[in-house]
């Protein structure tokens, strides 16, 4: 069965950065698209961004384009979440998830992982 461990999360001031990872194993990624999700407190889980196999297509949540990037390292089977410019309304626990499109819908298909918390004080 798939695992998927995020990791890179931390506490940052707004303005900051953080590089989230995510390592999957019992897998190979290259064959998926791949996505980044978050939830925080009182709020349910949101897609943030995903990438196509090939990694050369990619797809953003309105409110992170231009500040956050996804991309995928096939040969480490890790996919990384970029996120510069953070803002408080970024804070959440953020998990990576194979991810199918249900028209403008994204949806995780494998079992959550632990997630990664990010917290952006202002």
């Amino acid at each position: 069965q798939v695992q998927l461990v995020e990791s890179g999360g931390g506490l940052v001031q707004a303005g900051g950065s953080l590089r989230l990872s995510c390592a999957a194993s019992g897998r190979t990624l290259s064959s998926y698209a791949m996505g980044w999700f978050r939830q925080s407190p009182g709020k349910e889980r949101e897609f943030v961004a995903a990438t196509r196999w090939s990694g050369g297509i990619t797809y953003y949540l309105d409110s992170v384009k231009g500040r956050f990037t996804i991309s995928r390292d096939n040969a480490k089977n890790t996919v990384y979440l970029q996120m510069n410019s953070l803002k408080p309304e970024d804070t959440a626990v953020y998990y990576c998830n194979r991810v199918v499109q249900y028209g403008s819908t994204w949806v995780g298909q494998w079992d959550w992982g632990q997630g990664t918390q990010v917290t952006v004080s202002s």
